[in-house]
């Protein structure tokens, strides 16, 4: 196979450039304004390992990358009742790039309101917006009886 025979990859992060073109980009302050006025949802979708070393948006739902189009589609075994395509929901993961991505998915698979936290959880932790640590509330975390 020649050199100019060879499929051309995709790059990932010109994907992301293309899909913050399609979806609701915000700021820190913007979330925590959604949040506080009850009208959103935060979604984390980064890895267990991540939201549980360093925390998450407070009262976010944390739903694993891998997982989201299963648990967002009514007809999967997989489907979480947290989801319903009426609602407002903004995505997360450490930086923005998994995010932009997954709220393109989401906007494709019929949820019309959704937008992505634009410099991600990074962002929103340099920011000095307040986190919260699943230690304690972790689902998966053994604990000592």
């Amino acid at each position: 196979m020649t050199e100019s025979e060879r499929p051309q990859v995709r790059s990932a992060w010109g994907m992301v450039e293309e899909a913050k073109k399609r979806i609701d980009n915000l700021s820190p302050e913007e979330l925590q304004a959604e949040l506080a006025a009850g009208t959103a949802t935060a979604i984390d979708i980064r890895d267990y390992r991540e939201v549980f070393t360093e925390g998450k948006v407070p009262g976010a739902l944390h739903t694993p990358r891998g997982m989201l189009e299963f648990w967002i589609d009514p007809a999967s075994e997989y489907y979480r009742d947290v989801f319903t395509p009426d609602k407002r929901y903004i995505i997360y993961c450490a930086g923005g790039g998994r995010s932009a991505l997954a709220a393109v998915v989401m906007k494709d698979m019929g949820y019309p309101n959704v937008g992505h936290l634009e410099p991600g959880f990074g962002g929103w932790a340099a920011a000095g917006m307040e986190t919260e640590s699943i230690e304690q509330t972790g689902k998966w975390i053994p604990r000592k009886s």
